[in-house]
């Protein structure tokens, strides 16, 4: 039963941004389990609303019902309700989007953005899942991670998103320590093609790693002479915000 339980919760986290819809037999390959078992999971998942059926392709995708869960979830998190404020005050001196990005499981989760008001920018939805060992918004909080569930991260595979991402183990981890070691992160292109992050971790009142705090936008609106008075804007954010964390955690 929970083995069961197992592949059907495994089954979802396949449908992300990058990968939005799955042909039952692909699906199938891709878990390394019986299509006939993938089909009945998603026929079950349709019944429910979690998954829909694409009419043309016969493909499958999310469905509604998780609209209606992201909407309550989002409800309950007063917490970005406190440090939208705060972002918003980044964005608006910086000119840049401002992202809340949320440590979940191995992965992280965007939870708030606060949008740039250049017509060009950084488009992230609020619920996107992201790699922890690729960009700087991901990279800062893996690298505060205890170094077993770094090797987790990494056993399951450092594949590239790009040309700039760092997919050798030993680079990846020497480039955490040197980010642990200065207390924030900065990349260009390495999740998204041209784009840059500037990020800092945030934490609980227990100092465990919980999220981080990164401005980003187009990688030709931030020379590197630039970078120091973000990371300043940047900096003071994270002591506001870290304020807020250890009255709640």
């Amino acid at each position: 039963m929970l083995k069961t339980l197992d592949n059907a919760l495994d089954l979802l986290k396949h449908f992300t941004r990058e990968k939005p819809q799955w042909g039952v037999r692909e699906l199938a390959k891709e878990m390394n389990i019986s299509h006939t078992v993938v089909y009945r999971m998603l026929a079950t998942f349709e019944r429910y609303g979690f998954v829909k059926q694409e009419p043309k392709t016969k493909k499958y995708e999310l469905g509604f019902s998780f609209l209606e869960y992201a909407s309550t979830v989002k409800d309950n998190l007063d917490i970005t309700e406190l440090i939208y404020p705060v972002m918003k005050r980044v964005a608006e001196a910086t000119n840049e989007s401002v992202f809340l990005t949320w440590l979940d499981g191995l992965e992280g989760i965007c939870l708030e953005i606060a949008e740039s008001r250049q017509q060009v920018k950084y488009a992230m939805s609020i619920g996107s899942r992201t790699l922890l060992y690729a960009g700087a918004s991901n990279k800062v909080i893996m690298a505060y991670l205890p170094a077993s569930t770094q090797s987790a991260i990494i056993e399951k595979g450092l594949r590239p998103r790009t040309e700039h991402t760092i997919h050798d183990k030993e680079k990846l981890l020497q480039d955490l320590a040197r980010i642990r070691e200065d207390g924030w992160a900065y990349s260009v292109g390495e999740y998204t093609d041209t784009v840059f992050g500037i990020a800092v971790p945030l934490f609980s009142g227990d100092r465990q790693v919980v999220a981080s705090l990164t401005i980003a936008g187009p990688d030709y609106r931030m020379p590197e002479q630039k970078v120091p008075e973000a990371l300043r804007e940047l900096r003071t954010a994270q002591q506001e915000v870290q304020a807020i964390l250890q009255r709640i955690f």
